[in-house]
């Protein structure tokens, strides 16, 4: 059996310790930070797989590649409407959301 190195914590650990329980003004920041890190990734794994640029991208949208490059940096939060258009005209699918509470 292996001894546990001592240092080594879970991400929710780390999380806890650098930024406080869920709920704190800290976490709640770092959570949303994550959300729409996850989001801007997405879009630019799907464009990347569907062999586009952000330019044909932001022209099936009706946006520019400036923004498309800015939501998938994380620079610019993309609202639902954005989101939408760009899954539907932009990748050929359908945004479903969901609401956990």
């Amino acid at each position: 059996m292996k001894a546990k190195n001592k240092n080594l914590m879970t991400l929710e650990e780390f999380k806890v310790k650098n930024y406080g329980k869920r709920g704190t003004k800290e976490r709640d920041e770092l959570e949303e930070g994550y959300e729409n890190f996850k989001i801007g990734a997405l879009i630019h794994d799907t464009r990347v797989e569907m062999g586009m640029t952000q330019e044909q991208l932001a022209e099936k949208v009706g946006t520019t590649k400036s923004y498309i490059s800015k939501i998938e940096n994380n620079i610019k939060e993309a609202r639902i409407s954005t989101l939408q258009k760009i899954i539907e005209h932009g990748f050929g699918g359908h945004l479903e959301l969901s609401v956990k509470i």
